[in-house]
Protein backbone atom coordinates (compact mmCIF):
# COMPACT_ATOMS: atom_id res chain seq x y z
CA UNK A 1 0.00 0.00 0.00
CA UNK A 2 2.73 2.35 0.42
CA UNK A 3 4.28 1.52 -2.91
CA UNK A 4 0.99 2.77 -4.11
CA UNK A 5 0.74 5.97 -2.36
CA UNK A 6 4.19 6.89 -3.32
CA UNK A 7 3.66 6.85 -6.53
CA UNK A 8 0.51 8.79 -6.29
CA UNK A 9 3.28 11.01 -4.41
CA UNK A 10 5.45 10.93 -7.36
CA UNK A 11 3.18 12.25 -9.96
CA UNK A 12 3.32 15.61 -11.46
CA UNK A 13 -0.54 16.76 -11.04
CA UNK A 14 -0.19 20.08 -12.13
CA UNK A 15 1.04 18.61 -16.08
CA UNK A 16 -1.66 15.94 -15.81
CA UNK A 17 -4.40 18.33 -15.59
CA UNK A 18 -2.88 20.62 -18.02
CA UNK A 19 -2.50 18.41 -20.28
CA UNK A 20 -6.10 16.61 -19.79
CA UNK A 21 -7.58 20.17 -20.57
CA UNK A 22 -5.48 21.03 -23.30
CA UNK A 23 -6.49 17.85 -24.82
CA UNK A 24 -10.37 18.60 -24.04
CA UNK A 25 -9.73 21.57 -25.80
CA UNK A 26 -8.38 20.09 -28.82
CA UNK A 27 -10.97 17.00 -29.08
CA UNK A 28 -13.81 19.55 -28.90
CA UNK A 29 -12.98 21.80 -32.01
CA UNK A 30 -13.86 18.88 -34.09
CA UNK A 31 -16.58 17.75 -32.41
CA UNK A 32 -18.03 21.23 -32.60
CA UNK A 33 -17.63 21.50 -36.14
CA UNK A 34 -19.16 17.80 -37.17
CA UNK A 35 -22.15 18.74 -34.92
CA UNK A 36 -22.55 22.07 -36.42
CA UNK A 37 -22.13 20.00 -40.18
CA UNK A 38 -24.21 17.11 -38.82
CA UNK A 39 -26.89 19.72 -38.14
CA UNK A 40 -26.86 21.84 -41.41
CA UNK A 41 -25.53 24.77 -39.47
CA UNK A 42 -23.54 27.50 -40.26
CA UNK A 43 -21.20 30.01 -38.34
Amino acid sequence: MDAALNLLGGINWTVVLQLTSVGLIVVAGPVIVFILAFRGGNL
